[in-house]
């Protein structure tokens, strides 16, 4: 198990990124830990190249998202690993892992906590802004000590019991560490949390006296607020099915209670909903109010992911994660509130995409579209035949191309190409009223029951309404049973969050895996008349219940005969 790391390599500051946020970034070179406790802006870099390892979802398995492991979407191109999730070649050799990754983050965070905290640096004592970056300094270890939670949130979500340390141990130490069960995982996540929030700094662009007036606000960094949002994230998956298999309904009870300090905090700290939902993703979306963290990345701009998801047909574009219909599916009537297939929903199969949550407009691209992307002059033709669909290369299987964190202002024309800024939203507020709402339904038993002794009284269905009020779709109405509560706070999950990273790990944590084995695309051909003819299909995946976490690589369990692989991949 790779979890020991070199101190002269974990400082290996060099690999930085300006590609990061504003955390003014300079280059470093390897030296000793003497060196290191004498060099206030080194300490600097040994943390900030911590938060370079934040985890994105722009593309990791050669331009597919977990979207596309999942029934969200489609990944075209055959050569990407993301299609090893469901195809039979996931397995301990092949484990398209996140665990060296992970551990070796967590090892430069014990390093730090071991090795750099309650220096003073006597030679900039006589510096003015002494004081400021000392309160920074101080800050640090608040700001690793939840960068370790949070990987290690990553980790126990992914496999489970996981080895655990909050030390540095030895090469042998190492590969002797035994499974730390995943309850007593997330309680450590919990307790850390704890003790971080009240010390942290809160909101970085207003630190009074004590900013540094030379130097733009560190905004990026994790402050409070993101503290309570991975204590509230980590308690909700602890009281899922999934961890939490006799349905403990008290672990449910701190869900709801995590998850309200966050809505709760974000109201004392104004924040709020954005007012538009397409303001969650953008070159500027880092602003937006209703972002508590925010990854930023490429300073100067990329356009990758464009390039990844454009259509086919048009200049510059390469296709990549398409939605599915079944993502589409998902989508209700506006007018109604009602999915397409229910009575009354008002739902014209010869116009399927009129008067839809307006949610879908903005997260996929379909058939007709215009101006997607804005230099593209002419209508989305994703019909069979069509200059953007079936059977050129590359065209979309599902009859949809994605929207949902593409900038539609980048242009990909041989000569007018340019870049924009990405940022993946790791928190924001929209997530944890659905959490809670989750949450309290869960551990009340109705959908119209607040917390008991809640000073501010919060529903599960108002909760759920105060995100759907956002786009303008009808509320969900009191008295709604628990069955029909629980299928409407579903759906609504899957499109508030939809390509944001979620339902790959949503469907883990309800043991709702059943619903992997089935996809449905949408075939579009064109009449003479000028009518489409739509035409449903179903593909199938594979799934089996071993995959609710992920083996752990064959690698580490041959350095440590300790580790025991995860059910149902033993062979």
């Amino acid at each position: 198990m790779k979890l020991r790391y070199l101190i002269g390599s974990a400082v290996c500051v060099g690999m930085l990124c300006a590609c990061q946020d504003e955390m003014n970034y300079h280059e470093y070179a390897n030296n000793d830990k003497t060196y290191i406790e004498q060099s206030y802006i080194k300490i600097g870099g040994l943390v900030t190249n911590i938060y370079a390892q934040l985890d994105t979802d722009f593309g990791n398995y050669d331009g597919a998202t977990l979207a596309s492991a999942c029934d969200e979407a489609e990944y075209v191109w055959t050569e990407s690993s993301v299609h090893d999730f469901y195809n039979g070649s996931w397995s301990p050799v092949n484990p398209i892992d996140n665990w060296t990754k992970s551990y070796a983050a967590i090892q430069q965070c014990n390093m730090f906590l071991e090795e750099y905290t309650g220096l003073t640096f006597p030679d900039l004592m006589l510096n003015q802004d002494y004081k400021a970056q000392m309160y920074r300094y101080k800050n640090y270890e608040y700001e690793v000590r939840f960068l370790r939670a949070y990987f290690y949130f990553n980790l126990v979500r992914q496999y489970g019991d996981i080895p655990f340390t909050t030390t540095v141990p030895s090469t042998e130490e190492v590969n002797t560490l035994t499974r730390k069960p995943a309850q007593e995982v997330f309680q450590f996540i919990a307790d850390e949390c704890d003790a971080i929030a009240p010390e942290i700094i809160v909101d970085y662009s207003d630190l009074g006296d004590l900013a540094l007036p030379s130097e733009p606000a560190e905004t990026g960094r994790a402050g409070r607020l993101a503290v309570l949002a991975l204590k509230a994230r980590s308690a909700l998956y602890a009281a899922s099915p999934l961890f939490n298999p006799d349905m403990d309904k008290e672990l449910w009870r701190k869900a709801a209670e995590a998850n309200k300090a966050v809505i709760d905090s974000c109201r004392k700290y104004n924040k709020v909903l954005a007012t538009a939902y397409d303001q969650i993703w953008g070159a500027d979306n880092y602003t937006n109010n209703e972002m508590i963290f925010v990854r930023r990345m490429d300073r100067d701009g990329t356009n990758s992911f464009e390039k990844y998801n454009f259509p086919i047909g048009v200049e510059g574009g390469n296709s990549g994660n398409c939605p599915t219909q079944t993502l589409v599916d998902a989508y209700e009537m506006q007018a109604t509130g009602k999915l397409w297939n229910e009575e009354g929903s008002g739902y014209d199969p010869a116009n399927p995409y009129e008067g839809r949550d307006p949610r879908f407009e903005l997260t996929i691209a379909k058939n007709g579209d215009v101006k997607w992307p804005l230099y593209n002059t002419q209508p989305l033709q994703i019909y069979y035949g069509g200059v953007n669909g079936e059977p050129l290369s590359g065209a979309t299987p599902t009859g949809y191309y994605l929207k949902k964190y593409c900038d539609v202002s980048v242009n990909l024309t041989a000569s007018a190409t340019n870049k924009k800024r990405h940022s993946w939203v790791t928190y924001r507020l929209g997530e944890f009223y659905l959490n809670y709402a989750e949450a309290v339904f869960k551990y009340m038993g109705s959908a119209d029951l607040a917390l008991p002794g809640d000073e501010n009284p919060l529903t599960a269905r108002e909760a759920v309404n105060v995100v759907r009020n956002r786009v303008n779709m009808p509320e969900l109405p009191v008295g709604l049973d628990t069955g029909e509560f629980w299928k409407k706070y579903k759906n609504e999950r899957m499109i508030e969050l939809a390509f944001e990273g979620h339902r790959f790990w949503d469907v883990r944590r309800w043991k709702e895996g059943e619903l992997l084995k089935s996809v449905t695309f949408m075939k579009i051909t064109k009449n003479s008349n000028g009518t489409f003819n739509y035409t449903r299909q179903e593909r199938q995946r594979m799934w089996d219940n071993k995959m609710y976490f992920f083996p752990i690589p064959q690698s580490e369990l041959m350095k440590n005969k300790n580790l025991t692989q995860n059910p149902g991949w033993e062979n």
